[in-house]
């Protein structure tokens, strides 16, 4: 299908939508910069009255105010949901991202406590919309930054996983080795256990549950024990290379899918290929 013949389909964009868009999505004007942070104060104060409410002599003196309380924040995060689908040219595609299915777990445990008592403490899930910070900082390089961490990350994910796997495939060998070195008398009364040792004693947590007690299964442990410590460098080396190849890129928010991260100067979103500037009376990119 060609890219004018999708966006038939998609709501037409009206001034107003545009500008409530510009408010609700973009941190660059001052309206959608205190929009943003009205947005985090409110999100703040609701997980306060969570955390209030959790504490059982402070719920039984205030619980009818915490209630109501809560209430107000449900209303309000769920008005604010409505509009970001309103404001947007494809809701389907805003719904399904990130930012839209958090928004919706915001508001999911107030409605789902009226039929499951005690599901109102999983508000706190609402943290994860503070997240949108970010946001609020998009004239300080932290959303840069952010999506930079992630380029990278998402690049690296094969080689992490190939590493992952012989880090697996080390740990299975060492547990192993151990189990027959060591038995059952030590506690490695199985392989899985033994698993479980040659993992810890990797990652150098040492919770000293299980430890050798021959001679040659503590110099296996000690061998490895230094290996732990360069296993730990190599997903940062990964990482850090991906890093090192990234370019920059704006804050400019997609009125179609809500993405960012696109490269500076650009007229079309990497994503959807709508045009990030689009407006009624223009013509569909082709």
């Amino acid at each position: 299908m060609r890219r004018s013949d999708q966006f038939i389909h998609e709501k037409p964009a009206t001034d107003w939508r545009a500008r409530l868009h510009e408010v609700i999505f973009e941190a660059d004007t001052p309206a959608g910069k205190w929009f943003d942070i009205l947005l985090i104060l409110a999100i703040a104060a609701s997980i306060v009255a969570v955390m209030i409410d959790s504490v059982a002599p402070l719920s039984e003196r205030y619980g009818p105010q915490l209630k109501t309380i809560e209430w107000i924040f449900t209303i309000l995060f769920t008005i604010e949901y409505i509009l970001r689908l309103i404001c947007v040219r494809s809701p389907r595609r805003y719904a399904t991202s990130f930012f839209g299915v958090v928004d919706v777990l915001a508001v999911i445990p107030t409605y789902l406590d009226l039929l499951i008592p005690g599901a109102r403490f999983l508000y706190v899930i609402r943290v994860l919309r503070l997240l949108r910070i970010f946001r609020v900082l998009k004239l300080v390089p932290y959303v840069g930054e952010a999506n930079m961490l992630v380029h990278a990350l998402r690049e690296s994910q094969r080689k992490i996983f190939v590493f992952l796997f012989a880090v697996l495939t080390v740990a299975l060998i060492a547990g192993a080795s151990m189990y027959v070195i060591e038995g059952p008398e030590h506690g490695f009364d199985n392989i899985p256990r033994a698993i479980y040792w040659a993992i810890v004693t990797m990652t150098t947590v040492g919770y000293g549950d299980l430890s050798p007690a021959t001679a040659l299964g503590q110099t296996l442990a000690a061998a490895l024990m230094i290996l732990g410590y360069s296993i730990i460098a190599v997903p940062t080396g990964i990482v850090s290379a991906e890093i090192a190849r990234h370019r920059e890129v704006s804050t400019q928010s997609c009125h179609n899918c809500s993405s960012e991260g696109h490269e500076p100067g650009a007229t079309y979103c990497k994503d959807c290929g709508s045009h990030l500037e689009w407006h009624e009376g223009d013509p569909p990119p082709e």
